[in-house]
């Protein structure tokens, strides 16, 4: 399943909020991102298509396993990230950015091992 890092970042972001809401809207998501609703109501369209988010009746922005799934594995990888830069002695707003950047971009092979070290030193 191919894709892009914005999509990725929206799903991300839609899971984030749903660990403080309990019903999540467009103009929370702009709010998170910093984005227009214009540009949001786009992207919500496009995730919409391709199976990642419903919106129901209310617009109740909600995902879908297939988009939960990516959610989750972008936001592991923000999470681990951000602990081995800070560990690293980087600044935990710098390690924050850095991770967000890191996180699309990183192989599955190197995220494992860095995942693997950050597990074995106890420091996730």
């Amino acid at each position: 399943m191919n894709v892009t890092e914005s999509a990725e970042n929206y799903l991300e972001a839609i899971l984030m909020l749903s660990e403080t809401k309990s019903e999540i809207h467009a103009a929370d998501i702009c709010a998170q991102l910093g984005f227009s609703r214009p540009t949001v109501s786009v992207m919500l369209k496009n995730l919409k298509l391709n199976g990642f988010v419903t919106v129901d009746e209310f617009n109740h922005v909600r995902l879908t396993p297939d988009g939960l799934t990516i959610a989750e594995r972008i936001y592991e990888r923000h999470k681990v990230l951000t602990a081995a830069l800070v560990h690293l002695g980087v600044d935990p707003v710098t390690a924050a950015d850095d991770a967000c950047k890191l996180e699309h971009d990183v192989s599955d092979e190197s995220f494992s091992a860095i995942k693997a070290c950050m597990l074995k030193w106890q420091l996730i």
